[in-house]
């Protein structure tokens, strides 16, 4: 089993990919471009499958963050792809990614205090 700052680190590191896929996208342009939406959506996945492997035990001390949320956001995208709602990928991606990717890496100052610090977009 992968250590819990591994995971944890997969979600700052990935939202951050999320940050560079759509640095200088807007909305209109990410709904229309099919190849953006799906290399986003998959990034989004990838977030809630590493949130959903932390302990439980270290999601009950940080409840500042949506854990549950994440979790059933990339359940949902993975089990009913076909009605994915890409106005919801997009939000999810441009408010709930950027906000979560703090949280954690706050959690990995303070649970794994050895770590490198992640600069914001780094």
């Amino acid at each position: 089993m992968r250590r819990e700052e591994l995971y944890l680190t997969d979600i700052v590191e990935t939202a951050d990919a999320i940050a560079r896929y759509l640095a200088g996208v807007d909305r209109d342009t990410f709904l229309k471009d099919e190849v953006k939406r799906d290399a986003v959506l998959y990034k989004l996945i990838i977030v809630g499958e590493a949130a959903a492997r932390v302990s439980k035990a270290l999601r009950k001390r940080h409840p500042q963050v949506q854990w549950d949320d994440v979790i059933t956001f990339r359940n949902r995208a993975v089990h009913v792809y076909f009605a994915v709602k890409w106005e919801f990928v997009w939000a999810a991606a441009t408010q709930d990614a950027p906000k979560l990717r703090g949280l954690v890496a706050d959690i990995l100052a303070k649970e794994f205090p050895g770590r490198l610090p992640f600069p914001e977009g780094q």
